[in-house]
């Protein structure tokens, strides 16, 4: 199948939640680590991971988060440590939000209470939506064929993007 791929979202915590497959396997896990010091763990689950043979890049990502949760910086899998407010960059008042891919590909979140979409520019690559009422679930992600290789760096710029909203996060 080459997509687009559906996730469930678990939990509506932008801490702490998990996403599924339409098969119930599951895909993806945040949660939280120490205290006082954050740490966000999110990491892609094996059996999801071995059905989809076209991602690319670290199985997991973390964000150390800064005193009150404030932005810190983020690792992909052991790679270099940068900062997490350069994945929440702004470049006009549309309200969307840059980031680059680790192969040097600049990605942009558009954003709106229920729904979000990230673009390479010209395609769409994933959209977040909240569910409705009557849904089990908290949201759906859809990722499409494009965003399969990079699906570790939507799932982590979704998850920033989630928390700036949540906690208020001043980025401009």
């Amino acid at each position: 199948m080459s997509g687009p791929y559906i996730l469930l979202q678990f939990g509506s915590d932008p801490f702490d939640y998990k996403l599924e497959d339409l098969e119930g396997r599951p895909a993806f896990t945040m949660y939280v680590e120490g205290t006082p010091n954050v740490v966000m763990h999110i990491a892609r689950e094996a059996e999801w991971r071995q059905q989809h043979t076209t991602i690319m890049g670290p199985d997991n990502s973390f964000l150390y988060f800064g005193p009150e949760r404030m932005p810190g910086y983020m690792v992909y899998g052991n790679g270099a440590q940068q900062p997490m407010t350069s994945s929440l960059r702004k470049k006009d008042s549309s309200g969307s939000r840059f980031f680059t891919s680790q192969s040097g590909k600049e990605l942009k979140w558009k954003i709106t209470p229920q729904r979000m979409e990230c673009s390479d520019g010209r395609t769409s690559v994933a959209t977040w939506e909240l569910s409705q009422p009557e849904d089990m679930f908290h949201a759906r992600l859809t990722v499409k064929a494009a965003g399969m290789p990079i699906v570790t760096e939507v799932m982590t710029t979704l998850a920033l993007n989630r928390m700036a909203s949540e906690l208020g996060w001043n980025l401009e």
